[in-house]
């Protein structure tokens, strides 16, 4: 049953212990990227630098899955849609995990989705639920190494922002339960504060981040050769190209081997380091979307 803990909502609770353990693995994982850091290079991030700042991806660098499917996940317990959706949110998140990167068809197909679930919903609403949905599905999937890096920023005075493809409502959630600076996301029209099913523009995602961080920098006063990004994905190359100091985190293949060429720092913070190589059998890939489609219409039954 631990496989599936990913489809059903986590029952326990944390404890002092834990929380101790918590906190301890990120302070080992800051102490890490310190006692690495080869003789003569200079420690970073700059303390006082103001002109500079962190731009961290959310899904897969900063939290362990997509921040869409957990909020989907939310949405269906508070009946927002029906079984078959959620088994279809259960296949896509099975794939995303198992393969560790982005798929475009997938990523569009799921958006597509929460934007028909959401459409004639208030604003106000949505944004009351992803403050539940953070706390049931998503805090305990912060990855500490990540966090570490981007407390590291905040205590050097630098600001930190998320810049992800997930709802700007979710992302905003997420940023300041963390204590970051903000968020950027994609923006989903809304009229008198009630969502049209539509997007503005498209979603924030691979060229259209970078453009949102060169937007901010200006905006912002930031020197972008200053300033640092952190992504799992390929798809952030040209985000991850704006700024002087690069960060693959949990990098899925296409981008460990760029990063590699091009001497960017890598972090993995995984067990097993599945994104070196999945390496795991199509089995396993079949067995996890047949046990999410098990326990949806379990979920179902035990509702009905």
């Amino acid at each position: 049953m631990a496989a599936l803990g990913w489809l059903t909502p986590r029952r326990r609770s944390a404890t002092a212990r834990s929380v101790l353990a918590g906190e301890a693995s990120a302070e080992a994982a800051r102490k890490s990227t310190q006692e690495t850091r080869p003789a003569g290079e200079p420690a970073f991030p700059v303390l006082g630098d103001d002109r500079a700042a962190a731009f961290f991806d959310l899904d897969n660098t900063v939290m362990q899955g997509a921040a869409l499917f957990h909020f989907g996940r939310g949405l269906y317990k508070r009946k927002f849609f029906e079984t078959r959706d959620l088994v279809r949110f259960a296949w896509q998140q099975a794939w995303f995990r198992l393969a560790g990167i982005e798929d475009p068809e997938h990523m569009q197909e799921a958006r597509d989705s929460a934007l028909s679930i959401v459409k004639g919903h208030r604003v106000s609403e949505l944004q009351s639920i992803g403050e539940e949905i953070y706390d049931e599905y998503m805090a305990e999937r912060i990855w500490p190494g990540t966090r570490a890096l981007a407390q590291a920023h905040l205590d050097a005075g630098q600001k930190v922002w998320l810049v992800t493809a997930a709802p700007v409502e979710i992302a905003q959630v997420i940023a300041r339960r963390l204590g970051l600076t903000g968020a950027l996301g994609t923006v989903a029209e809304s009229v008198d504060g009630v969502y049209t099913g539509r997007l503005v523009g498209e979603p924030l995602h691979g060229p259209a981040k970078a453009e949102a961080v060169r937007a901010l920098a200006a905006a912002e006063g930031l020197d972008l050769s200053r300033c640092a990004a952190y992504s799992d994905s390929h798809n952030d190359i040209p985000m991850l190209s704006l700024v002087g100091h690069p960060y693959a985190i949990n990098p899925d293949s296409k981008l460990r081997k760029h990063a590699r060429e091009l001497e960017w720092r890598l972090r993995d913070y995984r067990t097993g380091r599945k994104a070196a190589k999945v390496g795991i059998p199509a089995a396993a890939g079949v067995g996890a979307v047949a046990g999410g489609t098990a326990a949806a219409i379990a979920l179902h039954r035990r509702r009905r």
